[in-house]
């Protein structure tokens, strides 16, 4: 049966990281964007890591941050993975990434008048920047960090690129299985989807979404 990849993404508490362990989800994501309301610092991020279970990736959020930067917080708080999610440029993820040793997403933020070709070329790209790229986070551009929870079209993403992509933006307990059914992403990945306040997740909802993702995958399976 297909397993879409499921991340938690802005975690601040550990009642909430508890959350996404028992949920069954396969990443938690911590933010090292001062301007966010879900900021933690690596310190923190650390503590809260040291929390996780076996074979849950623990991924760091940047926006714009410095090669030096990356590698004191990625030192600090022992991510895993990294998510570039700024105005970053292909080479300064890679650069960023090198510098932190670490594997790396690197988002794109999708556009009403994005082309499939653009998001080919860019994976292009980005693959060709660093053996540490691991792929794609398409999320919803919006004049700011993040999608704000907004859906952008999916049909704009190329079916040969969805089963290596991770998909966010907007996504929901509503949504969340036909998202899956139609794009079949490799991961999708949330966060004020699935909370009670910015910053502060809510276990119920955590629990709802995989559901509603894993039933997108017994569909796809026929199962």
């Amino acid at each position: 049966m297909q397993r879409t990849r499921i991340k938690i993404c802005g975690l601040t508490r550990p009642e909430d990281v508890a959350a996404v362990a028992t949920a069954g989800a396969d990443a938690a994501g911590f933010v090292f964007y001062p301007k966010s309301p879900r900021y933690v610092t690596p310190e923190r991020a650390g503590e809260l890591i040291a929390g996780l279970p076996p074979f849950v990736t623990a991924t760091g959020l940047f926006v714009n941050a410095s090669p030096d930067e990356v590698a004191a917080t990625v030192k600090a708080s022992r991510v895993t993975l990294l998510q570039f999610h700024g105005d970053e440029t292909a080479a300064q993820c890679a650069a960023a990434a090198e510098a932190a040793n670490t594997r790396y997403l690197s988002v794109f933020r999708v556009k009403p008048d994005t082309h499939q070709d653009e998001l080919l070329e860019y994976e292009r790209i980005c693959r060709a920047s660093s053996p540490l790229f691991a792929g794609l986070l398409l999320d919803t551009w919006v004049d700011a960090y993040g999608g704000a929870g907004k859906v952008f079209d999916w049909s704009l993403v190329p079916k040969d690129l969805a089963h290596r992509a991770v998909l966010s933006g907007g996504l929901s307990v509503h949504n969340a299985t036909g998202a899956v059914a139609q794009l079949r992403p490799y991961a999708v990945d949330i966060s004020s989807g699935v909370e009670a306040s910015k910053g502060i997740k809510d276990p119920e909802r955590i629990a709802a979404f995989v559901r509603a993702v894993r039933a997108a995958d017994a569909l796809i399976s026929g199962t």
